[in-house]
């Protein structure tokens, strides 16, 4: 007797299934869970900093002036006495938060505005020359001009990295949804009556997400760098904010008699940005249909 399984049954099984294979696979590619690794130890030490730090890190011990790595300093000591390994674990955080914000600021607006160029061709040319009239500036320039009109603060790096990384991901939602529109369900949807909203929402929007998701671990690095590189120039979070950016600012001058200072938030933010490349690539090679790699 042969067993027969439900119409509807089916339809929910394929999913889970697919799902379930890509775990797999993500759980599989070696350079994805060598990133995803890497990024949860930041991860990690950003969210337990209170629990992790030996010292208070704006705390001024001038008689410790350039201690180098030991038992009681891990990382050794800056210009102020401050612990080193106690302003690199708070760095962490304030790195971390500034990515995701960003992300998160960009994925929004970002999101938005690539899906409604795609979708709706009046709209296509108008938001689509503006993006590109943003894209026109170099990257930290940019960023840099919108931090300093702005002020130096946390919440106005992250609007001002949104800005630069906004039409990045505009332009990947867009392509995606030009593709994804002219699909046979797409069409199906308008033909028995869908509105334009439920349509972008259930039936384009995510079946676009993928190259999305690669695209915005991408700007987590950027993020990452830029806001470093903006505390570098003195328009990020003001000192004596524990800010990987601030540190080897404060370091730069004493880098042939105490290179410690300079040297771990260097590694922190190396090792940051390498793990979630090593994510985007692995989450690119899994989630692209057109990518065949084999690296198990």
């Amino acid at each position: 007797m042969t067993e027969t399984t439900a119409p509807g049954l089916v339809h929910v099984a394929a999913p889970l299934r697919k799902r379930k294979t890509t775990l797999r696979r993500l759980l599989e590619h070696r350079l994805f869970m060598t990133g995803l690794v890497l990024f949860m130890l930041m991860v990690i030490m950003a969210v337990f900093a209170d629990w992790i730090a030996t010292h208070n890190p704006v705390q001024v011990r001038a008689r410790f002036r350039f201690r180098a790595p030991g038992l009681d300093n891990f990382f050794g000591t800056d210009n102020f006495g401050r612990d080193i390994f106690t302003r690199v674990v708070y760095g962490a955080r304030l790195s971390i938060s500034i990515g995701f914000a960003t992300v998160a600021l960009t994925a929004l607006v970002g999101t938005s505005i690539g899906l409604l160029a795609g979708y709706f061709r009046k709209l296509d040319n108008i938001l689509m020359r503006f993006m590109d009239a943003l894209m026109a500036f170099p990257t930290i320039l940019l960023a840099l001009a919108l931090a300093a009109a702005l002020g130096p603060s946390a919440v106005n790096i992250v609007v001002a990295l949104s800005a630069v990384y906004i039409p990045r991901v505009a332009r990947v939602v867009r392509a995606s949804v030009l593709v994804v529109r002219e699909a046979d369900y797409v069409h199906a949807a308008h033909a028995v009556g869908a509105s334009n909203f439920r349509i972008m929402v259930e039936h384009i929007l995510p079946n676009s997400m993928a190259p999305l998701m690669v695209q915005l671990t991408f700007v987590f690095a950027y993020a990452v760098i830029a806001e470093a590189v903006l505390s570098f120039l003195g328009v990020g979070p003001p000192p004596p904010t524990p800010s990987w950016g601030n540190i080897i600012a404060e370091g730069k001058d004493y880098i042939r008699e105490a290179a410690w200072i300079t040297l771990f938030p260097g590694i922190a933010i190396a090792m940051t940005v390498l793990g979630l490349n090593l994510l985007g690539d692995g989450l690119r090679d899994v989630l692209d249909p057109r990518m065949n790699v084999d690296n198990r």
